[in-house]
This record gives structure tokens, C-alpha cells and sequence, in this order.
């Protein structure tokens, strides 16, 4: 074999070499259900923003590297102090349900990273609660207006974490103490309204059945008239006569001995006593 066929050989089996040695150093990535990737090429342009691979088995170039981000929804809770309307600090616990919009995770990595919860996140609750808290009084914040402080947390909070790629689901808050006098006092009003409340429903309860009594026994006298009318105009004198007559005729042709009395107008019946 001559000198130039060893070197053709030799060329050749470097090649095969280095391709063995890509391939077998290639990485193999599967990206889990709930999980999106960003692929960060090193010899190409840097970081794919745009293309976002879905869940599934991947094949990655040992020079580029696959970033995997979980797109599910997460709770982060953020204890605080805050100061009231009224100048009154309490504790409050926060927590607040958000997950990143899939299809802008290369831009949620490019711009904040894997740390996106810390810097965006909890800074934007605590900045919101403690804005939205100053609006109240304690009684508010503890109770008639908890959901509206709730609320006005979470229009605070949705517009930031959307302008940081970032989907908020829900504010929720957990915890409110307040000093125990403040507390004690607004428990012991809370107890009150609702024993007048309470006392306020009993009372309307009886005057409705009261009134559903009275209009039971005004249908009832007016049925009990209407009757008597209807007898009234149906039974004429005449007829009661002539109902007195055939009374006395069946007494009078009984077997029984009897005592006759003989009315004493003209217009009355003889009344017949006796037998049985």
C-alpha cells in the first residue's frame, strides 16, 4: 500500500473519529409534562427567544444547551408588615398564584432568569399590599372589606407580572393580625351587629306570620259571608213555611202520643210535643 492511500486512510478515519465523538457526546433531552425549553445555541446567535419546545424527547448538539422552565402554576407566600390608614401596623400574609406564559419563557430567561419569582414576584406583592393596606381602616382590613383589599391587590399586581411575561391566576390574603385590643374590639362590634341583625330578622319573621294569620282569617270571614248571602238569597220565607209544614205533618202521623199547641199568630205553626 503506498503512502498516499496510508494518508487518504488516515484522513478518513479522523473524520470518523471526530463524528463519533460529536454524536456520542451529544446531549438527549426530554422535557417532562408541565415543562417548556429554550434552546441557548453557542455557536450560533445565542439564546432562541422565539422557538419554545414543548414536552417530549429532544435531541441537543453537545455545543448548545437546553434551558427548561416549569410552566405550571405556583404559589409564592409573602409575610409582611404594613401600616394602616390610620397609622396602625399589623401583619399581614399574602400569597399569590401565577405561572409563566409558555410561549414568552425565552424572554422571561433572557430578561430575569430562573430567579424571575424573587425579583418580580414578592417585591411586586409587598410594594401592592402595603399601597392597597393604607387606603383602610382596621376594621376594614380585618373585616367588611377584606375582599375588596384583596382585589385592589390583585389589579396592582396583574399588569407588572404580565409586562414580565408572567400569568397572575389569583391573590389570596391567609393572615391578618392586628393588635389584640384592635382585634378584641372589632369581634366584640362584629358580635353585636349580628345580635341585632339577628334580633331584626326574628321580628320581621313574626310580623310576616302575623300578617299571614290576619289575611288567613280575613279570606276565611270573607268565604264565612259570601255563604251566608248565597243562603240568604237561596232560602225565602215561603220555603222555611213550607219546611215547618211538612215537619209538623210527619210528627202529626207518628204512632206517638203528642201535645198539641196552636200557634198563636196567623201566620205560625201549631208546635207538637210528645213521644219519644
Amino acid at each position: 500500500m503506498d503512502q498516499t492511500k496510508l494518508i487518504r486512510f488516515a484522513i478518513i478515519g479522523v473524520v470518523i473519529l471526530v463524528i463519533v465523538a460529536i454524536f456520542s457526546n451529544s446531549t438527549f433531552v426530554t422535557i417532562e409534562s408541565g415543562q417548556r425549553g429554550v434552546l441557548f445555541k453557542t455557536l450560533g446567535d445565542g439564546l432562541d427567544k422565539e422557538h419554545v419546545y414543548g414536552q417530549g424527547f429532544h435531541f441537543v448538539l453537545p455545543w448548545n444547551n437546553m434551558i427548561i422552565y416549569d410552566v405550571r402554576e405556583t404559589i409564592t407566600e409573602e409575610k409582611m408588615k404594613v401600616i394602616l390608614g390610620e397609622g396602625l401596623g399589623i401583619e399581614m400574609d399574602v400569597s399569590v398564584r401565577f405561572r409563566p406564559f409558555p410561549e414568552k419563557i425565552g424572554y422571561l430567561h433572557d430578561e430575569l432568569g430562573p430567579d424571575f419569582k424573587n425579583i418580580v414576584v414578592s417585591n411586586s406583592i409587598r410594594s401592592a399590599s402595603r399601597e392597597v393596606a393604607s387606603k383602610f381602616t382596621p376594621e376594614e382590613v380585618y373585616s367588611t372589606k377584606k375582599d375588596e383589599v384583596r382585589i385592589l391587590i390583585e389589579e396592582q399586581i396583574r399588569p407588572i407580572l404580565a409586562d414580565r411575561y408572567l400569568d397572575l391566576v389569583r391573590v389570596d390574603i391567609r393572615k391578618i393580625i392586628l393588635p389584640e385590643a384592635y382585634q378584641n374590639a372589632i369581634e366584640a362590634k362584629l358580635e353585636r351587629e349580628q345580635a341585632v341583625q339577628r334580633e331584626q330578622q326574628e321580628a320581621e319573621r313574626i310580623i310576616i306570620e302575623a300578617n299571614a294569620e290576619a289575611q288567613k282569617k280575613l279570606i276565611e270571614a270573607q268565604a264565612i259571608k259570601e255563604f251566608q248571602e248565597i243562603i240568604s238569597q237561596g232560602i225565602t220565607e215561603k220555603y222555611l213555611k213550607l219546611k215547618g209544614i211538612e215537619a209538623t205533618r210527619d210528627i202529626a202521623n207518628s204512632p206517638n202520643s203528642k201535645v198539641i199547641v196552636i200557634g198563636s199568630g196567623a201566620d205560625q205553626l201549631p208546635i207538637i210535643m210528645g213521644g219519644n
